[in-house]
């Protein structure tokens, strides 16, 4: 089956930008032209592409069909790149799976290395990024170590180091005679949210038990530092973040010279790989600057 391109480009505006209105801006045409090209596309693949709404959301075969439309334009670019044409279409869109933490750390250096590209990043916990990748609703994704994703080909990109950090006061009052297996259970700590395993993790690696502490659900890698800081529990913070408050001592180690070193891949689909060639360099070159040689 052939899809019309110009059909392909206004699906995957409608998605992007979340109104009809706003698509047709972007294509220069207008809001009924937008709405008769989503209606053949959806005429053509015999099912509704998008929930009207405020945003307009994908169902699942819009998704698909969306993201297939940013690897062609992927393709073609690397294309006109590889025979020396002008590529007058403009920047090219890259969806791609992303933890939290990588982005307020390392990620964002990789982006700007890339300039002919616009990046659309789906934040998730890094065990769970594989999936966007096995949906098929992501090119390329930043994930646990572990095994690769059918298809896909996996580049280790060394361990983003978190250490177990609380601020002093934090530390006097519930861990006052040391870090037990009860006062751990008693401790109320920060979770990113609940696919967040880290801290449960770090408590197994260094006592060998498995202890769900009273939690805050705090989905912000900055705000997660900015709560450890002011003792509203202790966390799992990317060493990187909390280098300067360890060095002026506004937060402690709960134990000290316990990180917890978790390992991080850059999986990308093996169709697109040739054309992400030069996103998984500037990714490689970048997470060199912070993360640690596994």
């Amino acid at each position: 089956m052939q899809f019309n391109p110009h059909h392909l480009a206004a699906l995957a505006s409608v998605l992007r930008r979340g109104s009809f209105e706003f698509a047709a801006s972007d294509l220069a045409v207008t809001p009924s032209a937008i709405s008769q090209r989503i209606k053949a596309l959806e005429d053509q693949v015999g099912a509704a592409l998008i929930l009207r709404g405020t945003p307009c959301t994908g169902t699942d075969a819009g998704l698909r069909l969306a993201k297939h439309a940013e690897d062609i334009g992927l393709l073609e670019a690397q294309l006109s790149r590889d025979l020396a044409l002008e590529d007058t279409r403009g920047d090219v869109r890259l969806r791609i799976a992303v933890n939290a933490d990588s982005l307020a750390t390392w990620f964002v250096a990789a982006m700007a290395a890339v300039p002919d590209v616009l990046f659309d990043l789906v934040i998730d916990d890094q065990d769970h990024s594989a999936d966007w990748l096995r949906r098929g609703e992501v090119s390329a994704a930043i994930t646990s170590g572990g095994k690769p994703v059918t298809g896909c080909d996996s580049i280790a990109l060394g361990s983003l180091r978190y250490v177990a950090t609380a601020s002093p006061d934090f530390k006097q009052r519930w861990f006052g005679e040391g870090v037990t297996a009860g006062a751990l259970a008693k401790a109320p700590c920060l979770t990113f949210n609940a696919k967040d395993a880290l801290q449960r993790n770090w408590i197994f690696e260094q006592l060998g038990q498995r202890i769900s502490p009273p939690t805050h659900f705090l989905p912000s890698s900055q705000s997660f530092v900015d709560a450890t800081r002011v003792g509203l529990g202790w966390g799992m913070n990317p060493e990187h973040l909390v280098r300067g408050p360890l060095r002026n001592a506004r937060l402690v180690a709960l134990i000290p010279n316990a990180p917890l070193d978790v390992p991080l891949t850059w999986q990308v689909s093996r169709i697109m790989a040739p054309s992400l060639e030069p996103v998984t360099q500037a990714v490689q070159k970048a997470a060199q600057r912070v993360l640690i040689e596994t």
